[in-house]
């Protein structure tokens, strides 16, 4: 949560020519509510339902058309049971978006849609949660500067740095 996986998501599909699919957007897009009136309205259980179904369309649509795509996942969804085997026997490589704390802190504290920040502790407490399954990432890039500058970490990494010379 707040790390940047949209913006930087969104300038990597572009520098590596392929479709970007937010799943927050998908799953707002599709319910019709915005994530908060989910939380609000049926509960963080029922959002991730509505998500892990949008998780599997989105899958199923790569497969399917075999269209290159980057994909940002919610900030909880790598936490759920099995998205990281789910990830893992597709194929797909993951990029975990680090940042320090404190700026997640900052980005998150200004920003009114994120309906599982309350409040610091709660939020360092989410954070500590999610953090061993973050760690299963295939790659782990510091996500807390400019975000061009991120994607640049992230197309030096082998996978994408060996794509990158087949685009001459």
């Amino acid at each position: 949560m707040g790390c940047g996986k949209t913006t930087v998501g969104t300038m990597l599909a572009r520098q590596l020519a392929c479709r970007f699919e937010d799943l927050d957007a998908r799953v707002e897009q599709n319910s019709g509510l915005s994530i908060p009136a989910i939380f609000e309205k049926r509960g963080e259980a029922a959002f991730r339902a509505i998500e892990r179904t949008e998780f599997e369309r989105m899958l199923g649509k790569v497969a399917e058309t075999g269209e290159r795509t980057v994909l940002a996942l919610g900030g909880g969804t790598y936490a759920q049971p099995g998205i990281v085997e789910r990830l893992r026997a597709f194929g797909a490589i993951v990029v975990w978006l680090d940042c320090p704390l404190e700026l997640l802190l900052a980005r998150c504290a200004t920003v009114s849609n994120r309906p599982l920040f309350r409040d610091e502790a709660s939020f360092r407490a989410l954070l500590r949660e999610r953090l061993p399954f973050y760690q299963q990432a295939d790659y782990r890039v510091a996500g807390s500067d400019d975000p061009m500058a991120v994607v640049g970490r992230i197309l030096e990494l082998p996978p994408f740095a060996n794509e990158l010379t087949s685009f001459g």
